[in-house]
């Protein structure tokens, strides 16, 4: 139904009157907020019923009564009393104004309730949405981890725990071709505040020869505990040791953590 046919139905003057259900309460409610045409039809009935309940016969108090037959006596003579005319009338038009206008409160709490019922909705939906995005990028996340398990082009290098901490593990995925490395640290433990785990690459012979390859940051961010590291040109063994914030130029053996032979 167009707005025009709305305006023009008898409707709109139902839904003022609060006599409409609530399903045809909440299709009225949205189209007035779409279409300032409805709108305004509505506001324009609103006023005319504020307008009629103020518009009955206007009260005069006895004051004003007798100055006016005083007036009317100085000029016409005496004034014939005649007997009030009945009031039933005017209490009910008086009726009718206060039902309209009752009628008329209870649509604007009804209305109220609806737009916050359709306020809490919309928070819910936002909710399930940023719920929903997290959950996609996790299984994402997921996704690339089990690609980088399962890639048989990866050579994984257990890593066991060592005399500071035996329980102690982790794995590394070490593509020898594209140098790209991994490391799976779901067995370290979290580090102290301040310190972070830093992976070394080692050439065993004719010396040992550790070399820098990344930092596990934001240990506790990661989830699923996989970290991508520095590229890897060539190792004989990896190493992980605890380290400050930031790294160290060598590891520091008293806090090596894992270790193990390629």
């Amino acid at each position: 139904m167009e707005a025009q046919e709305y305006i023009e139905s008898g409707i709109l003057e139902l839904y003022v009157y609060g006599l409409l259900s609530e399903k045809e309460n909440l299709e009225i409610a949205e189209l007035a907020k779409n279409n300032p045409e409805v709108d305004q039809e509505i506001i324009s009935i609103e006023k005319a019923i504020i307008a009629l309940s103020s518009s009955f016969s206007p009260f005069h108090s006895v004051e004003n009564f007798e100055k006016i037959k005083a007036r009317l006596e100085l000029k016409h003579g005496k004034v014939v009393d005649m007997k009030p005319a009945s009031n039933w009338s005017q209490y009910v038009g008086w009726a009718a104004a206060v039902l309209l206008l009752l009628g008329l409160g209870y649509q604007t709490l009804e209305l109220t309730k609806t737009k916050e019922a359709i306020s809490t909705v919309g928070n819910e939906k936002n909710k399930i949405q940023r719920e929903y995005a997290f959950l996609d990028q996790q299984n994402k996340q997921t996704e690339k981890n089990l690609k980088i398990v399962r890639d048989i082009k990866n050579t994984g290098v257990t890593l066991g725990g060592q005399a500071v901490s035996p329980t102690s593990f982790a794995k590394v995925y070490w593509n020898q071709q594209t140098k790209t490395t991994y490391i799976d640290a779901a067995g370290l433990p979290t580090p102290p505040k301040g310190m972070v785990y830093q992976v070394w690459s080692l050439k065993l012979s004719p010396v040992l020869t550790p070399t820098s390859i990344g930092l596990l940051d934001n240990f506790e961010g990661n989830a699923q505990k996989i970290f991508a590291v520095s590229q890897t040109d060539s190792a004989e063994a990896f190493g992980i040791t605890l380290e400050p914030a930031g790294g160290s130029p060598t590891p520091t053996m008293t806090q090596l953590y894992t270790l193990g032979k390629v």
